[in-house]
This record gives structure tokens, C-alpha cells and sequence, in this order.
């Protein structure tokens, strides 16, 4: 499958992602910027990690204007595939295609370390590969990564199975110790309704290869690419 990788201004984690799906998993990929980019030869879309005009104003808050992101916003209104990761996740936060806000992390220190994630929720392409509890190794590298939202909103989504990834512990316990910038209910990744559309903090590109540390980030990028495969088998 096709994937387009956006680039705004201070976006520095698309060649990050460009490497693991283009020359690790060997998938078509291409590097857009926001101004002119055309996404209707696409089948997936990546909002990447970075700091989006400098996070000024309010993190992903400038970006959600851009002239690109009413083709994101209609590529996933298509249901088709969209991922937004740490500046992306917040990116599409403030866009409205996921509920919530991501806030200074409760320490109010960046964090760069490697997380523990569980598997939970509902159906997704982005995660149909990954078992129900299974634990994935994945970095997170992010100040404002402390997702939080409404209580009734929270349940909401709890209820839906749109929680897809929580900070855990490496044998898949959820506890306080485990999550590294004060998330509530302990939340590193979630899901619209249909399911199409993922937000998460932690950064999957970050671990494509074992040389960087681990490989448990490809689960990603390979359930989808399953499940493209599936569907045109």
C-alpha cells in the first residue's frame, strides 16, 4: 500500500518514518509537504511527530489550519487509513477527528525513554494483528504527551473499545509507575469510531529496527499492511 507522510514546519520525525515503511517494510511512500501535498493516490496517511510551527500558540493548534488538512480530513471521513503520531496525535486532537487534548506532560519535563504499551480495545487495522493484552516496547519522546478529556467523553470512549494502547508495565499491568506524563486513565493511543483513525504519543517509527533498540513498533505498520492484503486478496 501507498503511504503519504506529511511534513509541516518543525515536523522532524517523517524521515524517521519514511525509512521503516519504505526501506524496512519496503511499502511506496512519499514525503509531502503541507503546502501542496495531493493525497488522492494514497491509501494511508501519517501525520508525524515533531514540533508543527514550533508549537506556538498551542501544540498541533497552527497545523490543524493547514491547506493540507482538509484532504486529511476527507481521506478519513472515506475511512481510510490515518495515523497521527505525538505531534500528529495532537495534531489531530485539535482538527476534532479525535476527542481530547494532550497537556504538559504532569512532571513538566520532556520525556524520551522507552514504554511499555497494552493492547486493548476495538477493532482497527492499525492493531488487528496485535492480540487483545498483548505488550508492545515502543519510545515515547514528547513534553505535552499527558492526554486528558472529559469524564463523560472518557467513558465514551472506554465504552466504544477506542482506547487502543495504555501505558502499562512490562508484564501488562497498568499501574501509576508506568505512565510516563500523567495520562489519565493511563491512555497512549486511541481510535475514531470507525476505527480508521489512530492517535498515539509513543512513537512506532523509533522501533523498526533492532539496532535501535527494538522492533516492536513494525506491529504497527505490518497489522495494517495485513489487512490491505487481506481485503484485495
Amino acid at each position: 500500500m501507498r503511504f503519504a507522510i506529511l511534513r509541516f514546519p518543525g515536523t522532524w520525525s517523517d524521515r524517521d518514518c519514511y525509512r521503516v515503511i519504505h526501506e524496512v517494510l519496503e511499502q511506496p511512500a512519499d514525503i509531502l509537504w503541507h503546502r501542496d501535498a495531493d493525497l488522492s493516490g494514497y491509501d494511508a496517511v501519517v501525520l508525524p511527530g515533531g514540533f508543527s510551527y514550533g508549537d506556538y500558540l498551542r501544540t498541533g493548534a497552527i497545523a490543524r489550519f493547514s491547506p493540507v488538512m482538509a484532504q486529511v480530513i476527507d481521506h478519513a471521513a472515506r475511512g481510510k487509513p490515518l495515523i497521527g503520531i505525538c505531534n500528529g496525535f495532537q495534531i489531530l486532537c485539535e482538527a476534532g477527528l479525535l476527542p481530547g487534548v494532550l497537556m504538559r506532560n504532569d512532571s513538566l519535563q520532556f520525556r524520551c525513554e522507552w514504554t511499555y504499551l497494552r493492547r486493548e480495545g476495538a477493532s482497527t487495522p492499525w492493531a488487528n494483528g496485535i492480540a487483545a493484552g498483548e505488550v508492545l516496547r515502543i519510545p515515547i519522546s514528547h513534553g505535552e504527551g499527558n492526554y486528558f478529556a472529559a469524564p463523560d467523553t472518557l467513558d465514551a470512549l472506554e465504552q466504544r473499545g477506542g482506547v487502543i494502547f495504555r501505558y502499562c508495565d512490562e508484564a501488562g499491568l497498568v499501574t501509576a509507575q508506568s505512565n510516563p506524563n500523567g495520562s489519565i486513565r493511563n491512555i497512549a493511543g486511541i481510535i475514531n469510531r470507525e476505527g480508521n483513525v489512530l492517535g498515539m504519543m509513543p512513537h512506532p517509527e523509533r522501533a523498526g529496527e533492532a539496532i535501535v533498540g527494538g522492533v516492536d513498533g513494525n506491529r504497527i505498520w505490518e497489522s495494517l499492511i495485513a489487512e490491505a492484503l487481506a481485503v484485495t486478496a
